[in-house]
């Protein structure tokens, strides 16, 4: 059995719960530190979060680049979506101005990664093989 995993998928996925965390999280559990929880703004799931945004974004998109298609746009989207999680953790006062714009940046990337994959003769450079050598006449 072969097991295969969209890579772009997993990581569009990610960047939705992420966004659904950091916008909805805090609605929800407005009733925990009356019970003592305090699970919002927690340093250890944000940083969390962004990591492994980071390591499957990055995942699909070198795979995507190597086999596929080797266009630097995704890796530009990606990256500017990394900075701006980055940058909604450094500035809080900014994260909600931060946070669309990242996620929608993440998933153009692995949209277009996706798309860049799926096209017809997008498979990366053919592979150089040797000259035949004729017999000399």
């Amino acid at each position: 059995m072969n097991l295969k995993i969209n890579w772009d998928a997993l990581g569009i996925t990610t960047s939705i719960l992420c966004a659904i965390h950091c916008a909805i999280l805090p609605l929800v559990v407005a009733s925990l530190p009356v019970m003592g929880i305090n699970i919002v703004h927690n340093l250890f799931f944000e940083y969390g979060m962004i990591c492994l945004a980071f390591v499957i974004g990055t995942w699909a998109l070198s795979h995507g680049f190597r086999k596929h298609h080797r266009r630097y746009i995704p890796w530009l989207l990606f990256t500017g979506g990394m900075l701006l999680l980055i940058a909604k953790q450094l500035w809080h006062q900014y994260e909600f101005q931060f946070l669309p714009f990242a996620v929608v940046l993440i998933i153009a990337a692995h949209l277009l990664n996706y798309r860049l994959c799926r096209k017809p003769g997008g498979h990366g450079p053919a592979p150089s093989s040797p000259k035949p050598i004729s017999p000399a006449s």
